[in-house]
């Protein structure tokens, strides 16, 4: 079976996590604008390939954070002629600019900044600055990813953040749940590198750390990017409010059953479905008319992102070309 809808029905998660998405990025945008200003401080103290890769990779997150507001903002704009389904996935191109920005920004340049280091490396002045720079920076990540993790808690459930990642429809929450993560592992390779050549007076591990920090963010843009890829491309609804969407289509009198249902999200909170539904053989124009309405009406009220539903009234015949699809019946009734 699968798990129960919060509530408010199915689709009450992609609200709440669209609201929780948007206090994760402020609580992300303020801490990195906090911890970016004193990285560089202590890059400038310092000289630590490891500090100013942190910099670097603060700034781009605080830039990041930018990009996902800017992208909230302009989703909300009205559909026109020439985007007749509005504007929503202009969420999702905002999230794959982020995981470019990520990888070219942070990545590439941490790691040029490790190669050079460690062909030419330095000593490593005030490690204590350093020191006590990232454990601030420590302290204040650790607050925007428990802000993020909370919101996440919402409409997670009992699942694990990885499944979180993979498969919510909103980008903000999931690419500040990344950004956060590689940053506190990025602040531990800092610690690491500027402690080594602190002790063993070699700044080829400060590069090293660096290098860390470089590969650790190229890995994590190419996770969003992929997960941007998909919703760019188009995803359906989840399993959940698929369900529902057959349920309510088949809890009333004037449909006899969904022959094939396709779904496709036209932003984090708006849902397009399209479905062909069976009909008795008796109804006339008028009575097929109502009948649809009252359908939509119960899809709207199960699923409150489902904006735009197309139905096609027709009739069920199993043996024809119109043979029900197999992936209706699995959602008629999960435990078959």
């Amino acid at each position: 079976m699968p798990p129960a809808d919060p509530p408010g029905g199915a689709g009450q998660a992609d609200r709440e996590q669209a609201s929780g998405g948007a206090r994760a990025v402020l609580a992300a945008l303020g801490a990195n604008l906090g911890i970016a200003a004193t990285k560089f401080l202590a890059f400038a103290i310092t000289g630590s390939a490891s500090m100013l890769a942190e910099s670097v990779h603060s700034l781009a997150d605080c830039g990041n954070q930018l990009l996902l507001l800017v992208g909230r903002s302009r989703s909300r704009r009205a559909e026109t002629a020439q985007h007749q389904f509005g504007f929503g996935t202009e969420r999702y191109f905002y999230g794959f600019i982020v995981a470019v920005v990520l990888f070219t920004v942070g990545a590439l340049f941490s790691v040029y900044e490790g190669v050079h280091r460690i062909a030419h490396p330095e000593k490593v002045d005030s490690p204590v600055v350093a020191f006590a720079v990232l454990g601030v920076a420590i302290i204040l990540e650790s607050f925007s990813l428990r802000t993020a993790v909370r919101a996440s808690n919402l409409t997670r459930g009992p699942r694990g953040l990885a499944y979180f990642i993979r498969h919510a429809k909103a980008p903000e929450l999931p690419t500040v749940l990344l950004e956060d993560m590689a940053a506190l592992t990025g602040l531990v390779f800092a610690l690491a590198g500027v402690a080594l050549s602190a002790i063993t007076h070699r700044g080829e591990w400060d590069g090293a750390g660096s290098l860390a920090i470089g590969a650790l963010l190229g890995v994590v843009a190419v996770i969003l990017a992929i997960e941007m890829k998909s919703l760019l491309i188009g995803e359906s609804a989840s399993a959940e409010v698929a369900h529902a969407i057959v349920t309510a289509l088949e809890d009333g009198p004037e449909v006899q059953r969904v022959i094939h249902l396709r779904t496709l999200h036209l932003g984090p909170d708006a849902l397009l479905v399209a479905a062909k539904v069976a009909i008795r053989r008796e109804e006339t124009g008028g009575s097929i008319a109502s009948g649809i309405d009252a359908a939509e009406r119960r899809i709207r009220a199960a699923v409150p992102i489902a904006k735009t539903i197309y139905l096609e009234p027709d009739l069920y015949r199993p043996a024809g070309a119109d043979e029900e699809d197999p992936a209706v019946a699995v959602l008629r009734d999960p435990d078959e």
